[in-house]
């Protein structure tokens, strides 16, 4: 069933380069090593453009708010809503019974999926079983990474709820470097703290996510990962019920939360990715500033000190 899928992905993907409805993948890229991590810092020539996509007015009859100017891809619209009626030529199919996969119009990777919810819901109202399960269909059945850009401050573009989902490779990003020092633990529920990101408020998870997994089970996992990453770092619904911004990552048998403080460094936009390793440019400038700056420090100054999360 799930290889069904990725060929209806990789179909979709195809259709859409051709038709000009999805832009490809240009990219070039340098890999930095930070305090012993590595790092791949990719210039995608599709950020620049979605940062030039041109407005032209749109407004989905279920979105909440007015009718709104949108800038497809660009700067924040808070009121226009692209995943309730997304473009049939980007749109794949159903995943579970809550979520639709769609492609990232201005993909990092290739088969860059969003798995938005088929109803309006809040970007930073807190993830469900059924957010947890449309991820964990992918992970036990590719691999790859999941992520999510909890609210505007941690790389969100869009209200409306929706998770992520990237395959696995080589210039991917992903939690294998990062976990692949941390002292074993068995079961489920460990929460661990990387000696790298002493500075970083943070926390790894254990979790049953990722090839071969069932995904009922691996969802429930997740869920279950969620709260106690939430209770550990002082996430706690306001009023409206929503969270403070951060980036949850999730895949090969760990879940990564960071609170976050803000999006940019040096007017960077940094989302869930950069912390699994892969920090995306819009030109050759920003790939120079992170060099100068060091990975690492870059991450650090727009999290939470440990002091300050909660």
């Amino acid at each position: 069933m799930f290889a069904n899928f990725m060929d209806t992905v990789r179909a979709r993907s195809d259709q859409a380069i051709a038709s000009g409805d999805l832009q490809p993948i240009v990219a070039e890229q340098t890999i930095l090593h930070d305090r012993d991590l590595p790092f791949v810092v990719r210039w995608v020539a599709a950020l620049a453009a979605k940062d030039a996509a041109q407005p032209s007015a749109q407004q989905s009859p279920d979105a909440p708010g007015p009718a709104a100017t949108v800038l497809p891809g660009g700067p924040r619209d808070p009121d226009f809503n692209p995943f309730l009626h997304p473009d049939p030529a980007l749109t794949v199919g159903p995943v579970g019974a809550d979520h639709v996969a769609i492609l990232n119009k201005f993909p990092v990777c290739l088969h860059h999926l969003v798995l938005a919810r088929r109803h309006f819901a809040e970007q930073l109202s807190p993830l469900e079983l059924t957010d947890f399960h449309a991820l964990a269909l992918l992970l036990s059945g590719q691999g790859g990474l999941g992520f999510y850009n909890g609210g505007a401050a941690a790389g969100a573009s869009q209200r409306h709820k929706h998770v992520q989902w990237i395959p696995a490779a080589p210039e991917n990003a992903s939690l294998q470097a990062l976990t692949r020092g941390l002292p074993a633990v068995s079961g489920q529920g460990a929460i661990l703290r990387h000696p790298l990101l002493a500075s970083l408020a943070h926390c790894l998870i254990r979790v049953d996510a990722g090839p071969g997994a069932h995904p009922e089970d691996s969802a429930a996992s997740l869920l279950t990962a969620f709260g106690q990453g939430c209770a550990d770092l002082g996430l706690r619904p306001d009023a409206q019920g929503l969270l403070p911004p951060f980036n949850l990552l999730a895949g090969d048998g760990w879940m990564l939360m960071v609170p976050r403080s803000q999006e940019h460094f040096l007017g960077i936009s940094l989302n869930a990715l950069s912390f699994g390793g892969t920090i995306y440019v819009r030109d050759p400038a920003q790939m120079d500033a992170i060099r100068r700056a060091g990975p690492l420090n870059a991450l650090f100054s727009v999290g939470l000190s440990p002091e300050n999360a909660g």
